[in-house]
C-alpha cells in the first residue's frame, strides 16, 4: 500500500490556530492566512473512516486549485498559492454557516429524500412523478446547515433568513455565485464527457468582501455521471455510473452502515481501499482532462512541512 496521509500535527512559524476536519487540517497563521492540508481521509455519513485512501488528498487539492483558478472571474475565491500537491495557502475569511448545495439531477440524498414521499427539499418544491437520477426543470438549491462536528442539518432559503444566519441581501448573492458556478462547471464536464449531477459551496466574508472557499468540485463535495452512458442507463432504470463518492456510500450501506448509533463501519479490505483510490484518480483525469502524477510519498510529512515554511518565508 502507497504511504497515506492520516493525520498531521504540525507547529508552523506564525500559527495561530488548529482545526481538525473531517478530511482537512486546517492551521491558521497570524490570525491572516489559512493552511489548508488534504489529508487521504475519507468520510461519509458525517462519519471519518478507518482508513486512508492513497493519494485521495492529492486529488482534492488539486482538483479544487484547477476549479478555483478557472472560476475566479466569477467570485474572488481564498486561493492564494498551491505549495504542495496537498496544501493550499489561501486567505482567511469568516465562514458562512450554511453550505449552498447545487443540484441539477434527482440523486444522492434528494432521491431518498423524495422516495419517501416528500415533495419539497429544503423549502424548494419538486414535481411529483419523476424517477432516481432524472435531470430537473432547472437547478435548485438545497442549503444545509454547516455543523462544526456531526451532521449538517437541511435547512430552508426562509428559516436561513429569519434566523439571521445569513442576510437577507448576502443570501441571495451567495445564490447568484452558486447558480453561476454551477452553471460553469456543467459546462467544464460537459467538455470531458461529463454530467456535473450536483455539489456544494462554501462561502465566507473577508471585510466586505465575499469569497469562495474551501474546495469545489472535487469528488468529495459533487457528484459526476457519464454523459453518453446517462440517458441508456436512465431509459432501461439502471443505476448511472457515478465519478463520486456515492458508491463509498452504496457500499457501506450494503454493508449495513449508514452513521446510524450502534452501527459499525465494515472491514476496509486492501483491495477496496486501492479499488476507491483509482476511483479518486480517474475523476481527477476525467474531470480535469490532465494526466494524474503521483506525487512522491516516501517522506510526506517533511515534504509538506518544508513546502509550507518555505512558502511563509517568502509571503509579504
Amino acid at each position: 500500500m502507497s504511504n497515506a496521509l492520516l493525520t498531521t500535527d504540525f507547529h508552523f512559524p506564525g500559527q495561530t490556530k488548529f482545526y481538525r476536519g473531517k478530511v482537512r487540517d486546517v492551521y491558521t497563521i497570524k490570525d491572516e492566512l489559512l493552511v489548508m492540508i488534504a489529508s487521504d481521509r475519507i468520510s461519509a455519513f458525517d462519519v471519518v473512516l478507518p482508513r486512508p485512501i492513497p493519494y485521495k488528498g492529492q486529488v482534492l487539492n488539486q482538483i479544487a486549485g484547477f476549479f478555483l483558478d478557472k472560476t475566479a472571474d466569477i467570485v474572488p475565491n481564498w486561493k492564494l498559492a498551491s505549495p504542495d500537491p496537498v496544501v493550499t495557502i489561501g486567505q482567511l475569511c469568516k465562514p458562512y454557516a450554511v453550505e449552498m448545495i447545487v443540484r441539477g439531477y434527482l440523486s444522492g440524498s434528494a432521491w431518498r429524500t423524495y422516495k419517501k414521499g416528500y415533495r419539497e427539499i429544503c423549502g424548494v418544491a419538486v414535481p411529483d412523478g419523476l424517477r432516481e437520477h432524472q435531470r430537473l426543470p432547472k437547478p435548485i438549491i438545497t442549503p444545509t446547515t454547516k455543523a462544526p462536528e456531526g451532521h449538517d442539518e437541511d435547512i430552508s432559503r426562509e428559516a436561513i433568513i429569519e434566523k439571521g444566519i445569513v442576510s437577507e441581501a448576502d443570501y441571495v448573492q451567495l445564490e447568484q455565485y452558486a447558480l453561476a458556478l454551477f452553471d460553469r462547471g456543467t459546462e467544464m464536464a460537459a467538455k470531458q464527457g461529463l454530467i456535473l449531477v450536483d455539489t456544494k459551496y462554501e462561502f465566507g466574508k473577508s471585510g466586505d468582501q465575499i469569497f469562495l472557499i474551501d474546495e469545489i468540485h472535487t469528488p468529495d463535495s459533487s457528484r459526476y455521471f457519464m454523459a453518453e452512458e446517462y440517458q441508456l442507463r436512465f431509459d432501461k432504470g439502471e443505476m448511472q455510473k457515478q465519478l463520486s463518492k456515492e458508491f463509498v456510500r452504496e457500499w457501506l450501506m450494503e454493508n449495513g452502515f449508514q452513521g446510524q448509533a450502534g452501527q459499525v463501519v465494515p472491514e476496509m479490505t486492501n483491495d477496496f481501499v486501492q479499488k476507491v483510490s483509482a476511483r479518486y484518480i480517474e475523476l481527477f483525469e476525467k474531470v480535469t482532462g490532465q494526466i494524474f502524477v503521483p506525487a512522491n510519498n516516501s517522506n510526506l510529512h517533511a515534504r509538506i512541512e518544508s513546502s509550507v515554511i518555505d512558502f511563509l518565508k517568502n509571503y509579504s
